[in-house]
């Protein structure tokens, strides 16, 4: 990287500090781009969406019996408690969601084993290594404007409750807390107040969507 201008020179650290990739990675979608730092991000998401590694059935198999739950063809909160110890990331992370997110998972704590297949095979990951190397680019997929609101949108039918239409209102402040964390939404903690304050009742998706928006151009 010392052969580059400061200018360029920035640009890698900060595409590299955003998406988490390596810098090889980070040169080649700004050489990609003539260096315009948008124009990288859509070319590296786009890359990375597109990975289609091989992955071992074999390994990924082992990879499920060693979370799954002794008494049910599942993984259940116990195995996803280590899953998050064995990827060195705490269960209350953010980027669990977006694992469970790329699982298309139908509900929080659990997934099944097509769920956890079809989600790991997708990102390309048949091993904890490999796993745990997909985590930065997990984290970086909340950045793209595009992808935060379907994560956002995902996280009301996965965090309610098996056979419920609206999500308690003591699940949607958690999750809001989590999901405008990572977003900066200045308003977030009055918007929970207010809701405990005067609401006091679960919240519908329609309420759940239209604060995304809300909160966009608030």
């Amino acid at each position: 990287m010392h052969k580059l201008g400061r200018g360029h020179r920035d640009k890698v650290q900060q595409f590299m500090t955003i998406t988490g990739a390596s810098e090889k990675l980070a040169l080649q979608a700004l050489k990609a781009s003539d260096w315009h730092l948008e124009g990288a991000f859509d070319f590296f998401y786009g890359q990375q969406s597109h990975i289609k590694s091989y992955t071992n059935t074999t390994h990924l198999e082992e990879l499920y019996k060693r979370y799954k739950d002794p008494y049910t063809d599942m993984i259940l909160a116990d195995g996803i408690t280590l899953l998050c110890n064995d990827l060195q990331v705490d269960p209350q992370d953010i980027v669990m969601l977006v694992v469970s997110w790329h699982m298309k998972a139908s509900t929080m704590c659990e997934y099944s084993k097509e769920e956890f297949f079809t989600g790991l095979q997708a990102l390309g990951i048949d091993s904890l290594e490999k796993f745990r190397e997909r985590i930065p680019f997990m984290r970086s997929e909340l950045k793209d404007e595009q992808k935060f609101r379907e994560i956002y949108n995902f996280a009301f039918g996965w965090a309610k409750e098996k056979g419920q239409k609206s999500l308690a209102l003591d699940t949607a402040i958690g999750m809001w807390q989590l999901l405008f964390a990572e977003k900066q939404w200045p308003l977030v903690d009055h918007w929970c107040q207010f809701l405990q304050a005067r609401h006091n009742k679960a919240i519908s998706r329609d309420t759940w969507s239209q604060l995304l928006e809300f909160a966009r151009v608030s």
